[in-house]
């Protein structure tokens, strides 16, 4: 297919709706899901057009619940590429619905550096140094120019991000029916998931000992010593052990007080 084919009527309305609705991304932001619970909103366009019965929709609503964090100026590109998934597996019954989620995963990491990069570390600098020298000045348009130049390109990056995440996504979709490499795209789309997870281990999970073993004159920090050996390997063992409790059916809510427990007591009797 080619990359400057035209969006229908149909998806062009869809491609708007989607765009306002992605304003709710961080609309219910919390440690357990993050984003989810916004991106699923952001979503809903796509899920209420493709899927025709209740179940269908509260299937691909649940599916979406799943962790989700990016960049929101960015999101759209990844609901778009995901919005075309759904349309697949609303048409395709031997889908793999898995692959819609290890996409997601795969894609929101990196959108999230160059969103980062690109929105909060450059042109919200530019944006503030200009609006600040004229309103030091007195000037009414140190605000009002601030507020354009940062949410004008915002604006446009969100909605044409969103008409090139699904285009690029029916792209994929296209070439994947047609030369049958689905299974390629669900194993690399695993591994990047995977690869993702596990970066966000090492980063968000802060699990360090205090301990300190006195052998004669020498005194051991056990933290030194284990990183020398595993580095981060105290928040991998304790990922490992949530991801446990939470197969064995433990309730979210009561792993982060249990979480918040272990902290507590394990400051106090000075082993973290």
């Amino acid at each position: 297919m080619s990359d400057k084919r035209k969006l229908t009527k149909d998806e062009k309305k869809l491609m708007r709706e989607i765009f306002w609705s992605s304003f709710m991304l961080e609309a219910s932001y919390n440690y357990e899901r993050q984003q989810a619970l916004g991106y699923s909103i952001g979503m809903w366009p796509a899920i209420k057009r493709y899927y025709k019965n209740e179940k269908d929709r509260a299937e691909a609503l649940e599916r979406h619940m799943n962790i989700f964090n990016t960049t929101p100026h960015v999101v759209t590109t990844i609901t778009g590429v995901a919005t075309a998934l759904e349309k697949e597996a609303s048409e395709n019954p031997s889908f793999d619905k898995k692959i819609i989620n290890n996409v997601k995963i795969g894609l929101m990491g990196p959108f999230a550096g160059i969103g980062d990069s690109l929105f909060w570390g450059t042109l919200r600098i530019i944006a503030v140094g200009i609006g600040l020298s004229l309103a030091q000045q007195g000037s009414i348009l140190g605000p009002i120019l601030f507020l354009l130049l940062f949410n004008v390109p915002h604006m446009l990056v969100r909605y044409y991000g969103g008409v090139f995440g699904y285009k690029f996504g029916t792209k994929i979709m296209d070439q994947a029916n047609n030369s049958g490499i689905m299974q390629k795209i669900s194993k690399g789309a695993t591994i990047v998931g995977l690869m993702v997870i596990g970066a966000m281990t090492a980063s968000m999970v802060k699990l360090e000992s205090s301990l300190v073993f006195t052998i004669g004159d020498e005194k051991i920090p056990m933290q030194e010593y284990l990183d020398q050996i595993f580095p981060l390997l105290l928040p991998l063992l304790y990922t490992i052990l949530m991801f446990y409790l939470l197969k064995k059916g433990m309730k979210p809510t009561t792993i982060l007080l249990v979480t918040i427990a272990i902290g507590i007591i394990g400051s106090l009797i000075g082993i973290i």
